[in-house]
């Protein structure tokens, strides 16, 4: 993971988004507890300030406030369709952004549905954009 963070580094960027945060949900094969999984996140978190990186926490919805002090920012796919948006007050509420993504067809081809959505966000602090699913660039909708 370090040679990761070497490259994010080397490369020019500010921060990392480390993806699949969340394994432990998963059935792996082999005993992965939500601890194990903390334990790993935090470590990820740690590396990445420790190469000068911000460093964000995605989807995770779980163990949002047990790792909020760890990581910089949010980053979250489809919580308005899935009902989660309430849980990343931990770290709106510390002032930290959540950037958050939709796919969902009917905030593309419906304004109203989309106008309600943005107000959604915006009253949770929330960073939002409208995308499509294949994220081709096809379209792109802004909350802000």
């Amino acid at each position: 993971m370090q040679s990761r963070l070497d490259l994010a580094v080397t490369r020019g960027c500010d921060g990392v988004e480390p993806d699949n945060m969340d394994g432990y949900l998963n059935k792996p094969g082999f005993p992965l507890t939500s601890a194990t999984q903390l334990d790993f996140n935090r470590f990820i978190a740690r590396e990445a300030r420790a190469s000068g990186l911000a460093v964000a926490l995605k989807n995770t919805v779980d163990l949002l406030a047990d790792l909020e002090p760890d990581f910089d920012f949010a980053v979250n796919e489809q919580c308005h369709q899935y009902d989660e948006c309430a849980g990343y007050s931990v770290f709106t509420a510390k002032g930290k952004p959540v950037f958050n993504a939709e796919y969902a067809n009917k905030w593309v081809t419906k304004p109203a549905e989309r106008a309600t959505l943005c107000a959604a966000s915006r009253a949770a602090n929330l960073r939002t954009l409208v995308l499509p699913l294949a994220l081709d660039d096809s379209l792109r909708f802004s909350c802000d």
